[in-house]
């Protein structure tokens, strides 16, 4: 019988969480054998893909569901600081990655584009004052403004304004430095990398159907997708970095830590306009304040998009259900999830969530015209001919055990690691893709401890001169490093920012 083919690190799927990995050890480590395994014909096709996100480089800078308010009023501000931080860490690799000079230009990717938080109502202004004075205070976000004034917002917002009552109260907080990312882009460059280093394969159309302990590795059984035939491959090491096929990979390799765990899918929608007389009249991101009851995925926003070079905008996300995890997946990819040690949770999640369960089916039935609705309470003009409906990405949300309720439904992301940390995986979605470097940083020093804190860790400290709380906490180091990222990843503020009251 021939012996299987060994390699150090197996990845499976070729999507950003994936590409970013791969490329992060093949430069903290050159001579490590890696191979990622991908069951489409190509990277980037599932939640990486720019029409399947939002493409919104997440830092905390207008969305308003990562400020969350207490009953009593209060507004935390700690995880938009974080999801600040962990997205300059990004940005980091990026510029170390551009500034190398075999990684084209960053403009491929990333661009420069307002990020704008826009509420109405005296309740909603009150909170989006309280947040703006808060986050004001923190260095991450010295740059942002505040206005109530119309005339303003026709500066910051022109599309957005004709056509509202001349009494209706709304107040809005503006950074220029927010940006947009094409993530598919950016993984087929992360690929196009990993392709050129040597002991480094990029496989598409092969599929996981087994996973199996082998010593202290394991042992990764590849089906081709096109031929049927199979293959077996030794790793001493598995990312399971597949989107929405993460959970049931897992529950393949049934490591104890992946019991308990479910999946709730979630699909998304949005509206989209090409019309270049109405895109140019918008040039932001504009997220709003979530309806009850709605997942923190479906905070709707009003996006200019940079795909390919050609501006577009989205409106959205409209939430749907179906049973697939991935957009290319199966509808029994909810049902076969269900074991033993997870049905509990997952019951329980569908006691507590209701509201969640009735908004979506509210959501699946609407029509053409519920939608625009929608989107007229942003742009008031809104006309039918101008948008169609583009079906995005599946979202697998976190089911998981909760000694209280018995099961919690999370949303966020989550890394899952065996004991002797030889295989990975990354549940969960938003804002997965903005944070992927911090995720995977966090997966090589759990996973990789002894070469992250020895052989590695000077060049650790050369890609990443500061991490997370060191951002957070020493503000003349941060805009140091936030400068260093905008020039070599060619960003520049479009102008100078002004204070309006």
């Amino acid at each position: 019988m021939a012996q299987n083919e060994s390699v150090d690190v197996v990845l499976v799927g070729a999507g950003i969480m994936s590409a970013t990995l791969a490329v992060l050890l093949k430069e903290l480590d050159p001579t490590l054998k890696l191979e990622v395994v991908e069951a489409m014909d190509s990277g980037a096709a599932e939640s990486s893909n720019p029409w399947n996100n939002a493409g919104t480089g997440h830092a905390g800078l207008c969305e308003l569901n990562y400020t969350p308010q207490a009953a009593d009023g209060s507004i935390d501000i700690k995880k938009a600081v974080h999801i600040n931080t962990q997205f300059e860490v990004s940005r980091q690799f990026w510029a170390y990655l551009s500034k190398k000079g075999s990684f084209g230009s960053p403009r491929a990717f990333i661009n420069p584009v307002p990020h704008l938080s826009y509420v109405e109502g005296d309740k909603g202004i009150s909170f989006l004052k309280k947040r703006f004075e808060l986050l004001k205070q923190h260095h991450a976000f010295a740059e942002m403004e505040y206005t109530e004034d119309k005339e303003v917002m026709k500066e910051w917002m022109p599309l957005m304004m004709p056509g509202r009552p001349a009494d209706q109260r709304i107040a809005a907080t503006r950074v220029l430095k927010g940006t947009d990312v094409n993530f598919g882009a950016l993984t087929n460059k992360l690929l196009k990398l990993l392709s050129t280093s040597q002991d480094a394969q990029v496989k598409y159309s092969k599929k996981v159907v087994g996973l199996r302990r082998n010593g202290s590795g394991w042992t990764v059984s590849i089906k081709d997708v096109n031929s049927g035939g199979s293959r077996e491959v030794d790793a001493r090491f598995v990312f399971l970095g597949a989107g929405g096929a993460a959970l049931p990979l897992l529950q393949m390799s049934g490591i104890p830590e992946s019991k308990g765990f479910g999946g709730f899918p979630v699909s998304g929608q949005w509206l989209r306009c090409d019309n270049p007389e109405i895109v140019k009249q918008h040039q932001a991101k504009v997220y709003s304040q979530a309806a009850v009851g709605a997942p923190p995925m479906s905070v709707p926003h009003l996006d200019t998009r940079v795909v390919d070079g050609k501006k577009s905008l989205l409106f959205g996300p409209y939430a749907g259900f179906t049973t697939k995890f991935l957009k290319h997946g199966s509808l029994m990819d909810l049902p076969l999830s269900v074991r033993m040690g997870n049905i509990g949770p997952m019951l329980a999640v569908a006691r507590d969530n209701m509201d969640l369960t009735k908004y979506l089916v509210s959501e699946v039935m609407q029509s053409m015209e519920q939608r625009l609705e929608s989107l007229r309470r942003f742009y008031p003009q809104a006309k039918a001919e101008d948008w169609r409906l583009e079906v995005a990405g599946q979202r697998v949300q976190i089911i998981k055990k909760d000694p209280k309720k018995g099961g919690i439904l999370q949303f966020g992301t989550e890394l899952v690691s065996a004991q002797d940390g030889s295989l990975a995986a990354l549940l969960g979605a938003s804002p997965g893709a903005s944070v992927t470097v911090s995720i995977m940083l966090e997966l090589i020093e759990r996973c990789f401890p002894e070469q992250a804190k020895g052989a590695w860790a000077a060049k650790l400290k050369e890609i990443f001169p500061a991490r997370e709380k060191t951002l957070a906490n020493d503000a003349a180091l941060y805009h140091k490093i936030s400068a260093d990222n905008d020039a070599a990843l060619d960003l520049v503020e479009s102008s100078p920012a002004k204070h309006y009251a």
